[in-house]
């Protein structure tokens, strides 16, 4: 008998037809002998309708009230997938991220887990239910609900996994695996039968979408192996664990593509110490995460300036741009532009390590197809440049093409 946690997306969840399918699925799985803890997102499109529905009342709703209203989402999905296995004769109950355990901050649609009480989940369990729990949200220890950002179901599975000490954890969506590139992308992206922690962490946080990366760094964190697998087949998915040497000879692992990516440039920005300082720290007092950021200095002005351009998630950019412009009488600059006709494309492997030339063969590429290059940022393993977002797909593909096609 193995505790396993079964994680399913919205996708999985879609409709009342695929809901049945997953608790058909957790049937057999507990036919086996096994306990059961099974996480669910909303059910596909629901969250974004419930945030298309709030901005209907206002641009910018209260963080909050947007906590509130989102969290409903996976609620209706825990009550209904716990129905759907009553229909078959399996005993089972939901609960919310609170009743599961789920304490966390107090940063409202961005909230960290700090703690998992699961005594209630072990004791359902031991009574011989399978227990449905609602991904993506908690509760401070105030009593406030809070949710996990977008993604947030896979943090809950990870953070149950570890807090359970679970024989097994999957992470099921509408896709096989990790690929090398989204499919609908690229046509020859083949999947990946394992990936390291931070190749997974590097996809996951540059627009890879089948896994969300806080959770990838919370598995890394407490060791928890996991599998990405699709909920719509049985074949064998992608196991996320720790890198091995085998892997290393590997150079790039895969390509991304985030569209969901905004560029902000202050002009004229004064040269002088601390000017950075204060337009970042605002941002990050605001909950505001800043990925790439290129400063260049605009020689000849007097007195001497600088143009600060960074990006931010395109949903952050009306916050962002309050900030901003809340800064302009203490920083000083001259103007701020917003683009978000932007995609940042990504190469990520561990191999990147240890070879030289990287760099220069996908600048020399994205030349070769006519595609300029607005941004670059590096680490060991990764290397991400922004392009413009028309010719995103193009840049994968040429990329992906120049990398993993040979």
């Amino acid at each position: 008998m193995a505790l396993i946690v079964q994680k399913y997306g919205g996708t999985s969840v879609a409709n009342t037809e695929r809901i049945r399918h997953v608790a058909a699925r957790v049937a057999g799985y507990r036919q086996r002998g096994d306990q059961l803890v099974v996480v669910v997102s909303a059910m596909s499109g629901v969250t974004d309708s419930l945030i298309k529905l709030a901005k209907e009342i206002m641009p910018l709703p209260n963080e909050r009230e947007m906590d509130m209203l989102l969290a409903t989402g996976e609620q209706t999905t825990i009550a209904l997938t716990a129905m759907a296995m009553h229909a078959l004769g399996v005993p089972a109950i939901s609960l919310t991220g609170a009743q599961a355990g789920i304490t966390t901050d107090g940063v409202h649609t961005k909230a960290k887990i700090m703690n998992i009480t699961p005594k209630a989940v072990h004791e359902l369990l031991d009574g011989g239910s399978v227990v449905i729990v609602a991904g993506f949200q908690g509760q401070t220890p105030q009593g406030q609900i809070t949710t996990l950002g977008r993604g947030g179901s896979d943090l809950t599975a990870i953070a149950l996994a570890a807090a359970l000490k679970a024989d097994l954890c999957q992470i099921y969506t509408d896709v096989d695996g990790v690929y090398t590139a989204d499919p609908r992308l690229a046509p020859d992206a083949r999947k990946l039968a394992e990936i390291s922690y931070d190749e997974m962490l590097e996809l996951a946080s540059l627009g890879a979408k089948v896994m969300q990366s806080r959770s990838v760094e919370f598995a890394k964190k407490f060791g928890v192996v996991f599998e990405v697998r699709s909920s719509l087949n049985d074949n064998p998915g992608t196991i996320v664990k720790e890198e091995t040497k085998s892997m290393e000879g590997v150079v790039i692992r895969g390509v991304t593509l985030d569209r969901n990516q905004a560029k902000i440039t202050l002009i004229g920005v004064p040269d002088r110490p601390g000017m950075a300082a204060r337009v970042f720290k605002a941002l990050a007092d605001g909950a505001i995460n800043v990925d790439m950021i290129v400063q260049n200095i605009s020689h000849g002005t007097q007195p001497p300036a600088t143009d600060l351009s960074f990006t931010v998630d395109k949903a952050d950019l009306l916050k962002a741009r309050k900030v901003i412009d809340g800064l302009r009488s203490e920083v000083g600059f001259r103007d701020v532009l917003a683009d978000e006709k932007i995609g940042k494309l990504s190469i990520v492997g561990v191999g990147m390590r240890s070879q030289p030339g990287v760099a220069a063969k996908m600048f020399d590429t994205l030349a070769q197809n006519g595609i300029n290059i607005e941004m670059i940022s590096t680490s060991e393993i990764k290397i991400s440049v922004v392009v413009e977002l028309a010719k995103g797909e193009a840049a994968l593909r040429a990329i992906h093409a120049e990398f993993l096609s040979k």
